[in-house]
């Protein structure tokens, strides 16, 4: 029996060829799940964050509306597909796309995160925002508003204070992420760097040379960027009309705010709702979005007080003394130093206000340290229209209106003392006016004399009548007096017997008459 040599095996055939083709399905699959991914990335907005932090809830509205470009908003409006601002308690948030010139290709997805109060508890939600892949991509903005900016200093050290607190408290991955971002901003601008100030790759030529830190600048670096907006910049000719400020106290406060940003590294610019201002492009650069179509370059402008624009990494002090003789950049510096160096509101022991108004500067917060930029700062702008209060108080903290609550029983008391003093003025008043009025019809009457007038023929003094008249009325009034000779006569008569009267005349009356009609003899 011949036996066939070409024999093969069913199942060793079956097997290779089923995983031949797995291979070539898994191979498909991974081809197209690259693909796809590849679609997704290039697809997929850059994602930025700002932190917004003081302001009202209005005021915090104008700034994105300011921030996003108006042709966005008006094509967003016609589609009425504008979102939402929540920003009403606590952590607020809402977003807007940052559009190229030709206000169609999306550059980039801007997330805002809305902070109206600098309190402690709420140094809890921020934590969260800051993670080593969010802090690259993270602008810190502070909002300030030309209604109050004898405060300025105060609301700035207060916000410093709280990110301080969220920044040391974050975990080593994000603090080192923070490192890294602050290393390249020190570089930016600079001659000699890699990166311009708006955000842009810089040009190296031969010779230059990376120029070193200034005195006081980035001495105090948080590990994200920062930009101050002071809104409201119209009410600067409302300040200078109302209370009197001229260019330099605009400028002090202009020396003092550069001053503080300069160890920040920090920006600064003023905004106006009815003024075109480069608050976009400043913004934007330091998040480093960056327009494909046109390049907005980004300018500094420290003469026009109500147009200011500081970039980020530009300042120093000896362009702060430029603008006006007389100010000491070194001490505000430290001073500043000192301010944010001290303990947070949150650790500071709080007093309790029990006794009135003494302690009511203690409950805001302690004492200044002595040096602070804080306490020469208001020292030197304050608000003159709390002058009356400022010299009520003395020593205190004049800075918010204090109305200590009285107790019911004396607030009471006090009043009714005040009603009897009224009520003692009043009968006063009512007196001296009945005198003088009486004083003033006998001024009157000497001055015109009688009034005579003719009646039926009879002439009659109308004074004289009218006196009469009032002497008859209250004769009328007033009850008859009893003379003292009726008095006398009716204690001398003697007393009447009324019963002898009584039968004289009974007999007469019950007499007979005697005949001829005359009476007879008794």
């Amino acid at each position: 029996m011949n036996g066939n040599s070409n024999r093969f095996s069913t199942y060793t055939s079956t097997s290779v060829g089923t995983n031949a083709e797995e291979k070539k399905d898994d191979q498909k699959k991974d081809m197209w799940s690259s693909m796809l991914d590849s679609v997704a990335s290039g697809k997929r907005l850059p994602e930025r964050n700002i932190l917004v932090l003081g302001g009202s809830v209005d005021s915090q509205r104008e700034f994105l509306e300011a921030l996003s470009s108006n042709g966005q908003r008006r094509n967003m409006d016609q589609q009425n597909n504008l979102p939402p601002i929540a920003n009403s308690f606590a952590l607020g948030y809402t977003y807007y796309d940052v559009l190229d010139a030709d206000q169609e290709d999306i550059l980039a997805r801007v997330s805002l995160y809305l902070l109206s109060s600098p309190a402690p508890t709420f140094s809890s939600l921020i934590k969260p925002l800051l993670t080593p892949q969010s802090i690259p991509n993270t602008l810190i903005v502070i909002l300030l508003d030309w209604s109050q900016p004898w405060s300025w200093m105060r609301q700035l050290r207060e916000w410093l204070l709280l990110l301080r607190n969220v920044l040391m408290s974050l975990s080593p991955e994000c603090k080192e992420a923070m490192e890294e971002v602050i290393s390249g901003w020190r570089e930016r601008g600079r001659t000699g760097g890699s990166v311009n100030l708006d955000g842009t790759g810089a040009v190296a030529t031969e010779g230059d040379v990376a120029l070193p830190l200034g005195p006081g600048e980035w001495e105090d670096a948080l590990g994200l960027p920062l930009c101050v907006v002071c809104q409201n910049s119209e009410r600067i000719d409302y300040l200078e009309k109302t209370q009197g400020w001229k260019e330099e106290r605009f400028d002090l406060v202009l020396q003092y705010l550069r001053t503080a940003l300069l160890r920040h590294g920090a920006s600064l610019i003023y905004t106006a709702p009815t003024m075109i201002t480069p608050l976009p492009s400043l913004v934007h650069a330091s998040l480093g979005i960056h327009s494909l179509l046109k390049r907005v370059p980004l300018k500094h402008n420290v003469i026009d007080r109500d147009k200011i624009v500081v970039p980020p990494n530009w300042d120093s002090w000896g362009k702060i003394r430029v603008l006006r003789d007389g100010f000491d950049v070194e001490s505000v510096s430290e001073g500043w130093s000192i301010d944010i160096n001290q303990p947070s509101p949150a650790s500071k022991p709080q007093a309790i206000n029990g006794s009135g108004e003494s302690e009511t500067f203690e409950t805001n917060g302690m004492a200044e340290p002595e040096g602070s930029a804080v306490a020469m700062y208001e020292e030197q702008i304050q608000d003159t229209s709390l002058d009356t209060l400022q010299l009520a108080q003395g020593n205190k903290d004049t800075t918010k209106l204090e109305i200590p609550s009285v107790d019911t029983q004396a607030f009471l008391g006090n009043q009714l003392g005040r009603l009897e003093q009224q009520k003692k003025e009043d009968e006063k008043t009512i007196r001296e006016n009945s005198f003088a009025q009486v004083a003033t019809d006998d001024i009157i009457s000497d001055h015109i004399g009688p009034v005579q007038f003719n009646m039926g023929g009879i002439q009659v003094d109308a004074d004289d009548m009218v006196q009469r008249l009032k002497e008859r009325q209250a004769y009328g009034q007033s009850p008859e007096p009893l003379s003292f000779d009726d008095e006398t006569q009716d204690e001398a008569a003697p007393q009447v017997d009324t019963d002898t009267l009584a039968k004289f005349f009974g007999n007469l009356m019950n007499r007979k008459p005697a005949s001829g009609g005359t009476l007879g003899k008794t």
